[in-house]
């Protein structure tokens, strides 16, 4: 089998389970953090660094890689996992949330306003509109030079055809909190038709490049945090032919989980599900616990570069006072490169002095403890101890001494 989804094993009395996603450049053991590099490039670490940490894929973003360097780089390169010398699975996403969010500038927000709120307002102060939807795509201007540009279900398709991942997602219209009910739900019909439109020509595409590994394409649900446009849009969804499912959208973290559970409840279970952009620790029990199996986000990169590191008893920025001339790692538990060879001491100085090592030693850091700790999760889900150790590990991650700092 070059393709396919598995389940091993399931949580007693929750919707989490552990299983084996297989892709034609291996098998990801699920629940998995997948780190993001977004430019093909996961930010100031090396492929060879990501993939000593443990990660088992990467994934890319299909709107940055369509803009540069252009998918026919890629494609002739032997596709992203060539290109990037990254010989495990990868995953691209459409490019909608991209388009919408650097094309349109919206609040980055998580609450609405007001329930009236419309389209229009969402804007950010200070931003034009970039991006315009319509029922066939969106019409966009670069972030890069202000060109023009057209993403529609189907190009959306050729896109990721071209830059090859293992795994990739249906093109859908990403909405905030922000927006109205009403818009939602124009929004997730739009989303629908697109859906059926980019299994057409998934399938063409697979047919016409017959010589390339299979992709498995995943379906996207969005309808924010309403649970009748969530739950329709599961259902609708999940009767589609994709090969599994994105959980996409702006949600609270106070309903992140009532949300995922919501979509979980109406998906086939038999197919693989990815949370999008959640990488925050108590966020992954979260998603696991209410079934996600895989997760990606920029939070460990980015954090790291502005000095935010997570520990076992906590988070704490590396710039502070505390740790100038602190001769101890960031975390005497964790394994990483960074942890076993280099002080808090050091990290202070090198953030503090600008220089272009922290972001690598940082994010090193960071990636190998949300990945580890995905990891353990799956191991004690596995064993029959996972809501020990979640109470354990919660507790010591709120409670700690570096928790204790913020």
């Amino acid at each position: 089998m070059t393709h396919g989804f598995e389940i091993v094993s399931q949580l007693d009395q929750a919707r989490g389970r552990t299983g084996v996603i297989t892709t034609p450049h291996g098998e990801i053991q699920t629940p998995a953090f997948i780190p993001v590099g977004t430019k093909g490039t996961v930010k100031s670490v090396l492929p060879e660094s990501v993939r000593d940490l443990g990660a088992q894929a990467v994934l890319s973003n299909a709107y940055h890689l369509y803009l540069q360097p252009g998918t026919e780089i890629i494609d002739a390169a032997g596709g992203l996992g060539n290109f990037m010398n990254w010989p495990l699975p990868t995953f691209t996403d459409s490019g909608g949330f991209q388009v919408l969010s650097l094309g349109v500038g919206f609040k980055k927000v998580l609450s609405m306003d007001s329930a009236n709120t419309v389209e229009s307002d969402v804007i950010a102060p200070g931003k034009d509109r970039l991006a315009h939807v319509d029922d066939e795509g969106v019409t966009f201007k670069s972030h890069l030079d202000g060109s023009m540009h057209r993403f529609s279900a189907e190009v959306s398709m050729q896109v990721q055809h071209a830059i090859g991942a293992d795994i990739i997602f249906a093109f859908d219209e990403c909405t905030t909190l922000m927006n109205s009910k009403e818009y939602q739900i124009l929004a997730m019909r739009r989303t629908l038709e697109w859906a059926q439109r980019c299994i057409d020509e998934h399938a063409r595409l697979t047919k016409d490049r017959s010589t390339k590994p299979y992709q498995m394409l995943f379906g996207v649900i969005q309808g924010a945090h309403f649970e009748d446009l969530r739950r329709k849009a599961a259902r609708e969804i999940g009767k589609l032919d994709f090969d599994g499912f994105g959980i996409g959208g702006a949600m609270d973290k106070e309903t992140l989980g009532t949300i995922i559970g919501w979509v979980v409840d109406e998906l086939p279970e038999d197919k693989p599900r990815h949370l999008l952009g959640i990488g925050e620790p108590l966020d992954l029990f979260v998603g696991v616990e209410n079934g996600a199996d895989t997760f990606d986000c920029v939070a460990p990169t980015r954090n790291a570069r502005n000095s935010a590191l997570l520990t076992v008893e906590g988070r704490f920025n590396v710039s502070n006072a505390y740790s100038r001339g602190n001769d101890e790692p960031v975390d005497s538990e964790c394994d990483c490169y960074t942890c076993l060879n280099y002080s808090q001491g050091y990290l202070h100085h090198a953030y503090k002095g600008n220089e272009l090592i922290f972001p690598t030693l940082a994010s090193i850091h960071n990636l190998r403890f949300t990945v580890s700790l995905v990891d353990q999760i799956r191991e004690h889900m596995l064993a029959g101890t996972y809501f020990e150790f979640k109470r354990d590990w919660v507790e010591r991650f709120t409670t700690g001494r570096y928790a204790k700092k913020n």
